[in-house]
This record gives structure tokens, sequence and C-alpha cells, in this order.
């Protein structure tokens, strides 16, 4: 009898046991948001909508091709990611240009293919790419400068869509005096197993 109570006793205290808390560096939607409709072109000059983000765990991130430091940095932190979870998980990299003048479909395939042929780059007219990136919790500001190089400002977080293709967290970028803002591998990867449960 004291033996079957034993059990009783370390089920109850296995089964009350608190889930394990995401870090201060994500903001996690514990009631997912829909991503409303959307159409971009990838790196191949094909249509993609919502639809492709079913069936796996999305990791979206903003940037353009002239990025001097965050794009490539983060990309090369989500190629690290990346190959950490997709041995255990249904998971695509996106990366969006927020500069479809200079951006072109060519242009945005050998900037990803340097990171992994795997990730995606997509595209599109601002009055599509606008309304998209503010539906899934990021920003971009670009001028309406004539000349050829130009900084566009966006988002340094990632943000994550769930297999129902709805928009489960964002990942922040770590913020530290006198360096450039970057997403932490070890902290996105753990938050993401926390999520993905």
């Amino acid at each position: 009898m004291r033996y079957f109570l034993l059990i009783f006793i370390m089920c109850l205290m296995l089964g009350c046991s608190e889930k394990p808390q995401t870090s201060d560096l994500v903001v996690h939607y514990t009631n997912p948001q829909i991503v409303k409709p959307f159409a971009l072109n990838d790196e191949n000059g094909e249509i993609i909508t919502e639809k492709s983000l079913h069936d796996q765990w999305t990791l979206l991130f903003l940037g353009y091709t002239s990025c001097p430091d965050i794009c490539p940095m983060t990309l090369a932190k989500l190629s690290q990611v990346y190959q950490q979870l997709e041995k255990d998980y249904p998971v695509s990299v996106w990366f969006v240009s927020v500069d479809p003048q200079r951006d072109t479909p060519a242009k945005r395939q050998a900037y990803i293919n340097y990171f992994d042929d795997e990730f995606r780059a997509l595209s599109g007219p601002h009055a599509q790419l606008f309304p998209f990136v503010r539906d899934i919790g990021l920003i971009y500001a670009i001028n309406n400068s004539t000349e050829q190089e130009y900084y566009v400002d966006h988002s340094a977080s990632v943000a994550l869509i769930n297999p129902q293709g709805e928009l489960a967290a964002i990942f922040k970028a770590k913020y530290t005096v006198n360096e450039i803002p970057l997403i932490d591998v070890h902290t996105l990867v753990r938050d993401f197993k926390i999520i993905a449960i």
C-alpha cells in the first residue's frame, strides 16, 4: 500500500511541475494571432501566400541585401538556429527584403544561398510588404531618396509563425552598449523548444 501511495504522490508531483519559462528576449503570444492573407514573391519569382506558412514553424526576419551589419550577422545566427532545430522540427527560415527596388529575385537568391540554400528570400511592392510586416509585429522605414546607396531601418527581431499559420512569438534582439543588436542563438533555440511543446 505504501508503495502505491509513494508512486501516486510522485505522479502528482511530476504532473504539477511547472512548464519551463521563456526568457525576457521573447514575446510569446499564448493566444497566437492569425496572419492575414498576403502575396509576396520568392527568390524564384514564385508567388508565396499565407498558405505557405502552414505545416511548419517559420522564423521570419526582415532586412535587405545591402545591409552592412545586422542582416548578415542575424542570418548567420539563424543558420546556426536552423541547424540545431531542423532535425527535430519542421522549420523554415524566411528572409523578407524590405528593399524591393534594389533586391531583385536573383540578388535575393544569391544573398540567401550564402547562408543556407534552404532559406527563402521574399519581397514585393511596399503596398503588399508594409501590411504584411505590420501584421507580424515587425516594422521598417525607407526614405524616398533618389540616391543609389541608402539605408533601410528595420526590426532586428525575428517573428515565429506556428504550423497553423499564426504569429506565435517575437524573438527580440539582445541590446548591449556599443554592440550591434542581435538575436542570441542559445536563448532563441531554448525559447523555441518551450513554445513548440
